[in-house]
């Protein structure tokens, strides 16, 4: 019994030990790892895989990254970084200009960006989002209702009718928001059909451009969306240490960061 505490505690602290990495560096590398810990990379990946159940980790090819921590339903997502989402909702709903087609996400930083937006603006807004069509009804723009099967997780519309809707449509820019956004992973988010979702729409549009507080940069989630070098614009807040946006403008992405300040 005491044989088995002992290891039960070493866990614990190798576990520990991998999640301050993850902290320090952005990323865990299994085989630095089990070099740096004289432990064989099997132990070092059950490790992870005991984390990432515990959804304090994702796992990749090689070792692991930080989880996103943009997960739970809309009520719990809208407490999460509210002061930041309202400085980049500010930002975004800047850069729509009048005579525009846009598609706007469905989300909460989404609907910062609606409650910042001129309400009488003559522009086109399609969206898959009941929510977000409703935060539009007082406004002048025209919106257009992406339909399909409802996702109540995200109160967004997914599956074949919406593919089909959204095919027919050519925007100029789609306002994404994701659950993760890495420059190496790309954007990705936690349910399946929801990044299809996603995939379509920013087929649909000349541009992208990425909605992302703090807690999702350099996080992974399971499902990829695309590329970070298909985002044209990043719009995240000056809360973000300069390091962490280098590699995405290295990709050519724009970055923008909105004063967070009221």
């Amino acid at each position: 019994m005491i044989v088995h505490e002992g290891v039960a505690m070493l866990t614990q602290q190798r576990k520990r030990h991998i999640l301050e990495v993850l902290r320090r560096d952005g990323q865990v590398v299994a085989k630095a790892l089990s070099a740096e810990l004289s432990l064989s990379e099997d132990t070092i990946r059950r490790d992870l895989r005991d984390l990432a159940h515990e959804g304090l980790l994702h796992r990749v090819h090689g070792g692991a990254l930080p989880a996103s921590k943009a997960v739970g339903d809309l009520s719990t997502r809208a407490s999460v970084s509210t002061m930041e989402k309202v400085a980049i909702g500010r930002a975004a709903a800047g850069m729509i200009r009048s005579g525009q087609v846009v598609i706007l996400d469905g989300g909460t930083t989404a609907v910062q960006l609606v409650r910042s937006l001129d309400r009488n603006l003559r522009a086109t807004i399609v969206t898959h989002s009941p929510a977000i069509a409703v935060e539009l009804a007082d406004h002048a723009v025209d919106v257009i209702m992406i339909g399909g099967r409802l996702f109540k997780h995200s109160m967004v519309a997914v599956g074949a009718l919406a593919i089909e809707s959204i095919q027919r449509i050519r925007a100029d820019t789609y306002f994404i928001g994701a659950t993760a956004v890495h420059p190496d992973v790309g954007l990705s988010t936690d349910d399946a059909e929801e990044a299809a979702i996603k995939r379509a729409l920013v087929a649909a549009a000349g541009e992208t451009v990425a909605l992302a507080s703090s807690e999702k940069l350099g996080a992974a989630s399971p499902f990829v969306i695309a590329p970070a070098r298909e985002i044209s614009i990043l719009v995240t807040t000056d809360v973000v240490p300069e390091n962490r946006l280098e590699p995405f403008e290295q990709l050519g992405v724009t970055v923008l960061r909105a004063p967070s300040a009221s």
